[in-house]
């Protein structure tokens, strides 16, 4: 029974965690403060009372819909806090330590600002700074304790410094920006944990993963060459598989380096 409460007590915490980044993804990129003012439904104003903002139950109890007006509530908000309430549950330690709980919440934060960054730049095509600076904070003294001068400081110049390199580059030849800032302050944050030979996968597997989705969209008249295209969620969608689960790009062969 303490176990099961346990588990539920993490979901929990997870699922607020998520109910927090529904504001975050609506407001950051508009450059409203996530703290004030309090929710309200954007259609008529009406402020959210607390148990109208209980994570997933509340979208059930109103039908998803706003209790004031009835305008339909996004399924993105449930499933963003279902989804958070997951991953918390999967990163849980089977025993609970002051040094599994930091763990715990260190890669289940990593996991929450990638979740972040990955929906802002879907919908808005940008990687706030704001987020950026946090996942540095975050992963700055735990590289600088747990990882060798070298592997933390090339890795972050080569994210960084590589990355801008080749985004000069190619805007000098084409006349065009390759990657965005936010793409590459992310590439540098990264590189100060994954390390050199990591970062160096990212950027290769994230190019040719942005590349083959592109074609592919293309082909579908989905958008054309000049169409605004999130390039945040494809680093991303590799830095997991890196971070969480690594034993999966064995699978690779010659294109993943060792």
């Amino acid at each position: 029974m303490p176990h099961l409460i346990l588990k539920i007590f993490v979901f929990v915490f997870g699922s607020m965690i998520g109910s927090f980044l529904n504001v975050v993804v609506h407001r950051m990129p508009k450059n409203i403060s996530v703290v004030t003012p309090r929710s309200s439904c954007p259609a008529c104003g009406h402020q959210i009372k607390w148990y109208e903002n209980i994570p997933i139950l509340s979208y059930l109890f109103l039908r998803g819909k706003c209790k004031s007006c009835g305008t339909k509530i996004s399924i993105r908000y449930p499933l963003l806090e279902l989804f958070m309430g997951v991953v918390a549950l999967l990163l849980a330690p089977s025993a609970w330590t002051i040094d599994t709980i930091v763990m715990f919440l260190f890669y289940f934060s990593l996991a929450a600002s990638f979740t972040a960054h990955f929906l802002i730049d879907i919908e808005h095509q940008i990687l706030p700074d704001k987020i950026n600076i946090f996942l540095l904070l975050l992963i700055l003294p735990y590289s600088i304790l747990n990882f060798p001068l070298l592997h933390w400081l090339a890795g972050g110049l080569i994210g960084f410094l590589g990355t801008l390199g080749i985004t000069f580059l190619f805007y000098k030849l084409k006349g065009q920006i390759g990657l965005g800032g936010g793409d590459i302050k992310l590439y540098g944050i990264l590189g100060v944990f994954l390390g050199p030979f990591e970062i160096l996968n990212n950027i290769f597997l994230s190019c040719f993963l942005g590349a083959i989705v592109g074609m592919v969209l293309i082909a579908a008249k989905k958008m054309d060459r000049e169409t605004p295209f999130a390039f945040g969620p494809f680093i991303i969608v590799v830095a997991v598989f890196q971070i969480y689960f690594p034993s999966l790009l064995k699978y690779l062969g010659p294109l993943y380096l060792n």
